[in-house]
C-alpha cells in the first residue's frame, strides 16, 4: 500500500510518501522560504573568473548564482566548431561582464553558497523532459525492460522537434505516442511562452516559475503505483483534480479530500517518523545500529552491531547486520535527502563474496530512489563510496537551525 500524503497549512505545505507504512520521502515548502531549484531567471553576468572557468550571475537572490562553463552550452563543439570538453574553450571567451543570460537553477543556495544555475534548460512534463538547447533521446534508467526501452526511443524519434532533446521518464512505461505528443505540446507551448518574455524582461528577473510542492508531486511522484493521494486543503484538492484531468485522468479516482478534525500527519502517523528522520543514530529491525554524521566535505554512515548478538556464528552475525544496514542507508538518503559524498563504514567482514552480496543489496535498495545515486565500490580501508546527486536542502536544515550556544557542534566546555 503506497500513498502520499499532503498537509497544506497558511504557512508550509508538506508532502509525504509512505510505502507500506514506512516513510520513505518528505518534501517542505514554507512560504518563507520558497524554493528556487526548476526557476528559470533572465540573469546578468557580473563577474567572468577564468581561473575557475566559472562565471557569477546575478539572477535576483541574495547572492550571486554560480555558473560552471559546462553548464553554459550543451553541445561546445556545435559552437565552436572544435572538440572541447569545457577546458579547451575558456569561459571568457563565452561570457562578457553585464552580458544577459537565461539560465535555470539546478541547485539550492546551500550552506551560505549561492545557487547553482545551467543554460542547459529542461522542461519536466508527466511523461518527458524537454531539453531546448539539446539534441539527443535519452531514456529513463529505471525503466528496464530493453523492449519497452526500444518502443520509447522509436516514439521519442518520431515526435522530437528539430534541434530540441527529449528524456523519456519513468512514468513513461506503456504509454502510447497520443499520450507523449499531448505532453510535448503543452512543454513546447511552455518554451515558445518563455522565450517571448526573455525579450520582454531586463535582467534580473524570473521569467518561469516551476510548480508549487502539490503539483510537483502530481507530476513527478503521484503514479500508477501510488494507491492514494490525500489532502486535507479543498481549494488545492479541486487544482489537483484538474491538473490529473490533463495529464492521468485515470488516477483521480485514487484522490481523497481529508476532513477530519485531527491534523492529517498525527492522523497518518507522519510526524513521528519525521521526527525519526532527525536522529543521528537510527536502530536496525534486527538490533543494530547506524550512526549518521554530516561534515562540510561529506557525510559519513557507520554500521554498528548493536543489540545483535546472531546465532550461528561471527561471520553470520556481522553479514546479516551489514546486509539489513545497507536496505536502511538507501532508505535514510532518499529520505533525509542527503547528497554530495556518502562514506559508509561497514562492519569488516573479511570475505570477498560478503563484500558483494553488502554491495549488491545496497545498489539494488538504491534503485528505488529517483534521485541520481552511484555506489563506487569498497576502498582499501574497507569502505564504501557513495555519491549522490544535491540538488535541494536536507531534510534537517530545512527543519533545525544550529544551536546558538554550541554553534552546531553539539558540545559545549566543560567545566
Amino acid at each position: 500500500m503506497n500513498e502520499i500524503i499532503v498537509d497544506v497549512s497558511f504557512d508550509q505545505t508538506r508532502a509525504a510518501l509512505l510505502e507500506d507504512g514506512e516513510l520513505s520521502e518528505v518534501y517542505i515548502d514554507r512560504f518563507s522560504n520558497k524554493r528556487t531549484v526548476g526557476n528559470i531567471n533572465k540573469g546578468r553576468v557580473e563577474n567572468v573568473l577564468p581561473g575557475m572557468q566559472a562565471a557569477f550571475v546575478n539572477i535576483g537572490l541574495e547572492k550571486n548564482a554560480f555558473l560552471y562553463i559546462k553548464d553554459v552550452y550543451t553541445d561546445c563543439e556545435k559552437v565552436y566548431e572544435t572538440p572541447c570538453n569545457g577546458q579547451k574553450v575558456s569561459i571568457k571567451d563565452v561570457l562578457k561582464k553585464g552580458q544577459e543570460i537565461m539560465v535555470q537553477v539546478v541547485k539550492e543556495p546551500i550552506d551560505g553558497k549561492g545557487a547553482r544555475v545551467t543554460s542547459n534548460i529542461t522542461l519536466p512534463g508527466r511523461f518527458m523532459v524537454l531539453l531546448p538547447n539539446a539534441n539527443y533521446i535519452g531514456i529513463s534508467r529505471r525503466i528496464e525492460s530493453e523492449d519497452e526501452r526500444n518502443r520509447l526511443k522509436d516514439i521519442a524519434l518520431q515526435i522530437k522537434p528539430e534541434n530540441m532533446g527529449l528524456i523519456i521518464r519513468t512514468a513513461a512505461d506503456g504509454k502510447n505516442i497520443e499520450e507523449f505528443k499531448q505532453d510535448l505540446e503543452f512543454l513546447k507551448r511552455l518554451w515558445w511562452s518563455i522565450k517571448k518574455k526573455e525579450k520582454v524582461f531586463n535582467a534580473p528577473k524570473i521569467i518561469h516559475k516551476d510548480l508549487n510542492l502539490v503539483s510537483r508531486t502530481v507530476r513527478d511522484v503521484f503514479t500508477r503505483n501510488i494507491d492514494s493521494f490525500i489532502i486535507n486543503s479543498k481549494t488545492e484538492y479541486n487544482k489537483v483534480l484538474e491538473l490529473l484531468e490533463l495529464i492521468s485522468p485515470q488516477l483521480k479516482e485514487r484522490v481523497v479530500f481529508y476532513d477530519k478534525g485531527q491534523n492529517i500527519f498525527d492522523y497518518y502517523n507522519v510526524e513521528p517518523k519525521i521526527a525519526n528522520a532527525l536522529s543521528r543514530k537510527v536502530w536496525l529491525k534486527n538490533g543494530g545500529y547506524i550512526v549518521i554524521d554530516q561534515t562540510e566535505a561529506f557525510t559519513s554512515i557507520d554500521v554498528n552491531t548493536g543489540k545483535f548478538v546472531g546465532s550461528i556464528d561471527l561471520k553470520d552475525t556481522v553479514l546479516k547486520t551489514n546486509l539489513e544496514a545497507a536496505k536502511e542507508i538507501a532508505k535514510q538518503l532518499r529520505l533525509r535527502d542527503i547528497g554530495g559524498i556518502i562514506i559508509v563504514d561497514f562492519i569488516d567482514m573479511g570475505n570477498p563474496e560478503h563484500d558483494r552480496q553488502v554491495l549488491e543489496e545496497l545498489k539494488s535498495c538504491l534503485k528505488k530512489d529517483r534521485t541520481r545515486s552511484n555506489v563506487l565500490g569498497m576502498t582499501q580501508l574497507g569502505l564504501v563510496e557513495i555519491t549522490r546527486k544535491k540538488a535541494g536542502k536536507r531534510i534537517d536544515s530545512v527543519l533545525q537551525k544550529p544551536c546558538p550556544f554550541c554553534e552546531g557542534t553539539g558540545r559545549v566546555l566543560s567545566e
